[in-house]
């Protein structure tokens, strides 16, 4: 559980799993910055919720990448926090013919994840941060036919997250990932996605806010199921799965 007065930075905090984030930090006596392109629409959740004086909204852009230091070094305040929880979602058929939507995907989930983690990381004069936190999906956990390209964008943020944690060890900064299932949000709508496996964004910030001390958190008890039979499934199965 955060301790009241810490600073939280949410990185892609238009997404409605941050934004059920961004209450919990707020309820527990955190200071949050919401950083995202959407800055009208988070002013807008901020004056709605009533966290004016408890929320600072930020341009922050992952694709970016040339302008993350610059919003670094601007934050007005270092945080003791980080949530990265940016999303870009383009479905299989439409990623293995758009190169755009391909890339962006691999930008946003990756790329933008790595650059703006290391500029945080690198800061050695911030001795306040003490957890990283990222949003991923279970859709990493085995390549399979029908979400490969996205998967693999989420598999390789995983890793990523993987080995940051190790790096940070000696400095007893924790590094943690949350591999979530389906979620009804903006970008899952108008899939054709069963109604029992649906996650609500609430459920997921509760695992994002009240992190235990494993790296990998897998919300949900049906999607802790789903998430160890594929690791320990052999690929002759995988390759069967959709």
């Amino acid at each position: 559980m955060p301790q009241s007065n810490k600073t939280v930075l949410v990185l892609g905090a238009n997404s409605d799993v941050a934004k059920e984030a961004i209450k919990l930090y707020i309820k527990e006596g955190c200071k949050v910055i919401a950083a995202s392109r959407s800055t009208d629409e988070l002013n807008a959740f901020a004056e709605q919720q009533g966290f004016a004086s408890n929320i600072t909204v930020q341009y922050f852009d992952a694709t970016a990448f040339g302008t993350h230091q610059q919003f670094y070094n601007n934050l007005p305040f270092k945080p003791n926090i980080v949530l990265y929880a940016a999303g870009f979602l383009k479905n299989n058929e439409q990623a293995m013919t758009d190169w755009d939507g391909s890339f962006q995907m691999m930008k946003v989930h990756y790329c933008g994840a790595v650059s703006i983690l290391n500029i945080i990381v690198n800061d050695k004069n911030n001795t306040g941060l003490e957890k990283i936190v990222g949003l991923s999906s279970l859709s990493g956990v085995r390549g399979r036919k029908s979400n490969f390209i996205y998967g693999s964008t989420k598999s390789a943020f995983t890793q990523y997250l993987a080995g940051l944690r190790q790096y940070l060890f000696s400095r007893n900064i924790k590094v943690q990932v949350i591999v979530a299932g389906y979620i009804r949000s903006k970008m899952t709508a108008g899939l054709d996605l069963p109604e029992s496996l649906i996650l609500e964004p609430s459920f997921i910030a509760r695992s994002v806010v009240y992190t235990p001390g494993r790296f990998i958190i897998v919300p949900g008890f049906k999607w802790k199921i789903i998430y160890n039979v594929l690791r320990l499934m052999p690929e002759k199965l995988v390759a069967r799965l959709p």
